[in-house]
């Protein structure tokens, strides 16, 4: 079959089961990996018990026809304040006004979703808070998305130059490179357009990468491509965690990170795409704004 050739509905069909399947193999990896790291959390600085992922399925629509659904993955831990590791599968038509603005949806507003996202709030302001999502979407295109951005709440981290980020850049550059040298500088100018707020005037956090409507022509490649993203934010962000854990923080180290956390509300309410995505195709709406923080403040 050509580069541009339309695949048949058998090969879309094992693509799209074998992208859900690594999306849920990846959710129960990060799961296992938060859960140790709140198992760790010292007791004097993290009282009380570890928190536990406690995963929840949801059904998309009334049920009166088959709409996909997923996973709902939320912890309220010591450690880990809040975090959701989510997962899902949707399918079905589009309504014409959201057609028109998807790739591919204009003439046939028929679509498949599949993907992982998450967003953790940690308790220890120096620990940095992160998100990642990766996803697999087809209309009469199909197509790989995705990312993983850190955003430090205290002012002295917020600099790509700190060795948190640099870290965590070095992880998605690693990744990119094992599949395209121009990736990581395309990708990772696209997230700093991307997470800027600009009623504000400055970014969300310290970037990563962030990347969209990836289809090469090697569907393989750019689905191996994706699922480097994911091992790479596994590799770095909870190494990230265990350097910052230990750390104790002040009432003044607090209210900075609730006033940096209501930047990160005001981003998703009025900017992200994902929201805007799931909350126009009946996604779960307790999933979809999970990535709310806990607490935060607008002094």
């Amino acid at each position: 079959m050509s580069a541009n050739a339309k695949p048949s509905e058998d090969v879309l069909a094992d693509r799209r089961e074998r992208a859900k399947a690594w999306f849920e193999s990846l959710r129960d990896r990060i799961c296992s990996a938060f859960e140790a790291l709140e198992a760790a959390a010292d007791p004097t600085l993290y009282p009380g018990e570890a928190g536990r992922f406690e995963l929840t399925p949801w059904v998309r629509g009334d049920g009166a026809q088959e709409l996909g659904g997923g996973v709902m993955g939320m912890m309220h831990g010591r450690l880990f304040e809040k975090v959701g590791v989510h997962v899902s599968t949707v399918f079905g038509e589009f309504s014409p006004e959201f057609a028109a603005r998807v790739r591919g949806a204009g003439t046939d507003p028929r679509f498949f979703a599949t993907g992982i996202s998450l967003i953790a709030h940690m308790r220890n302001p120096h620990v940095p808070a992160v998100h990642m999502n990766t996803r697999f979407i087809t209309t009469t295109l199909s197509w790989f998305g995705g990312g993983m951005d850190l955003n430090p709440t205290q002012d002295y981290q917020r600099d790509k130059s700190f060795p948190d980020s640099k870290a965590f850049h070095a992880a998605a550059k690693s990744a990119c490179d094992a599949h395209d040298p121009s990736y990581y500088q395309r990708f990772t100018d696209w997230c700093d357009e991307y997470f800027w707020l600009k009623h504000r005037n400055e970014p969300r956090g310290t970037g990563g990468i962030f990347y969209d409507h990836l289809d090469s022509g090697d569907h393989e490649a750019d689905f191996a491509f994706t699922r480097d993203v994911g091992e790479a934010f596994l590799s770095a962000y909870p190494e990230i965690v265990k350097t910052r854990m230990y750390q104790s923080w002040t009432e003044d180290d607090r209210e900075e990170q609730l006033v940096r956390r209501g930047r990160y509300a005001e981003f998703n309410l009025l900017y992200d795409r994902g929201t805007k995505f799931g909350l126009e195709t009946g996604g779960n709406i307790n999933s979809i704004l999970s990535s709310m923080p806990p607490h935060a403040r607008w002094p």
